[in-house]
């Protein structure tokens, strides 16, 4: 009677575990087997008009982005603060790199809209002070005026 008992934990264990150990014979043609249409499968695709929301690729393209700018090579700098801002487009730090990139880079009037952007987004920055410094300056080497 133990032995019998213990057959059936054993073969109610293994249907739990394993669902298709025990129907041998069940699927001998394969076509019970459902495939993935690759034509219409879009569940890990996100939509072309979407953001491609990705918080950590965010994060590393941040660090390599000041890896570039420690190391001189602006160009690569401003590409990886860019795709930091796709792949997290409300986050605001980015905005901050990509400012003072452009603005090494001479790109006075790119500069502008970047650390403008990073205080729609964080308007209770710390360095908020230092930021509209920045802006004012920016302004007044491109010739632009203040909008009330």
């Amino acid at each position: 009677m133990q032995i019998a008992g213990w057959v059936r934990i054993s073969t109610i264990a293994l249907a739990i575990l394993c669902p298709g150990a025990l129907s041998v014979g069940a699927q001998s043609d394969g076509s019970a087997k459902p495939k993935a249409n690759k034509q219409t499968d879009t569940a890990t695709k996100n939509a072309e008009d979407q953001p491609k929301w990705d918080p950590l690729r965010a994060e590393k393209d941040l660090e390599v982005g000041k890896y570039y700018m420690r190391i001189g090579n602006i160009d690569a700098a401003i590409d990886r603060f860019s795709d930091a801002i796709e792949a997290k487009p409300g986050y605001a730090v980015p905005f901050l790199y990509l400012g003072e990139a452009q603005e090494k880079k001479g790109m006075k009037r790119d500069a502008l809209k970047s650390y403008k952007r990073y205080l729609e987004l964080y308007p209770h920055a710390e360095d908020k002070a230092k930021i509209e410094k920045k802006i004012e300056k920016l302004r007044a080497e491109a010739g632009e005026k203040k909008k009330s």
